[in-house]
């Protein structure tokens, strides 16, 4: 396994453009931390982020999850990449013919991708852990460790989501149209909601419970937006007469509907690859 995994390192690493994007990456995911600097002025209204309460325990999980998360496209595309470039310079092929077998070659792509999504969930945690001892108005052991279900969410959604990068890649042979397809795909699914939702099911919430099942649904039903949990924005939503008890628990129902697809993403990448004549 150890072997598997450095042979993906070494391949990712060499090649510039996998580097860059990894590092730039990571390099952003650092840049939430600038969010603490920002302070708005604007003539009677100032106020400072880092004290609305966004780095405070344990909320700073939920929101820092949630904002990291949008930079997984950046590893999408080395994920998807990755895969690509073993048919473009015939490495695929070689480390066949090396003895290496494809259930073997899958299983290293797949470890990458659990490699990339542990070493960021590690990432956030530690920045997390940093942001919130330095800004956070509750510092109680108990406090600081509790919500903390958000960083498993986000270690499952990456998971998932670059697994299905990997069969987006294998099925399709080029980053671009991937990446394209990937791009379909969530429109699709959009779509799809709002027919459910808006046509098919406008009075109940049959749209919703149908839509949860579906891949990227289910990876956003994860981490919601925690935007209403921040006191400032309930209090704007009461006086508005807007209702603003929102569930924001991760649940085990769409944790067991990401981790289904993504054992179906990494099935079927082995069964492609398995079929096809290289």
């Amino acid at each position: 396994m150890k072997r598997l995994i450095s042979i993906e390192i070494q391949k990712i690493w060499k090649n510039k453009a996998s580097r860059v994007l990894t590092l730039t990456y990571f390099i952003l995911l650092s840049f939430i931390a600038l969010i603490a600097s920002i302070k708005f002025d604007i003539g009677p209204f100032k106020f400072h982020l880092a004290d609305m309460g966004i780095f405070n325990f344990p909320f700073i999980w939920h929101f820092n999850t949630y904002v990291a998360a949008w930079l997984k496209f950046f590893l999408a595309i080395v994920i998807v990449s990755m895969m690509a470039n073993e048919y473009s310079y015939g490495t695929l092929k070689q480390n066949l013919i090396d003895g290496l077998s494809k259930k073997e070659f899958i299983l290293s792509k797949f470890l990458t991708v659990v490699v990339f999504a542990f070493c960021s969930t590690v990432f956030v945690f530690v920045m997390s852990l940093i942001l919130g001892l330095s800004f956070s108005s509750y510092n109680e052991f108990g406090i600081i460790f509790s919500d903390l279900e958000y960083l498993l969410a986000f270690f499952v959604k990456l998971t998932g989501f670059f697994s299905l990068c990997l069969f987006l890649g294998i099925l399709v042979k080029r980053s671009a149209f991937a990446l394209g397809f990937l791009l379909v795909w969530s429109i699709l699914e959009a779509i799809i909601k709002g027919l459910l939702v808006f046509k098919i099911f406008p009075d109940s919430k049959t749209g919703d419970y149908i839509m949860q099942f579906l891949p990227l649904e289910a990876m956003s039903n994860l981490i919601v937006n925690p935007a209403q949990r921040l006191s400032v924005v309930k209090n704007i939503g009461t006086q508005m007469g807007v209702d603003t008890n929102y569930d924001f628990s991760v649940h085990s129902l769409s944790v067991l509907i990401v981790v289904i697809w993504t054992f179906i993403f990494v099935y079927f990448s082995y069964k492609l690859l398995k079929s096809r004549d290289l």
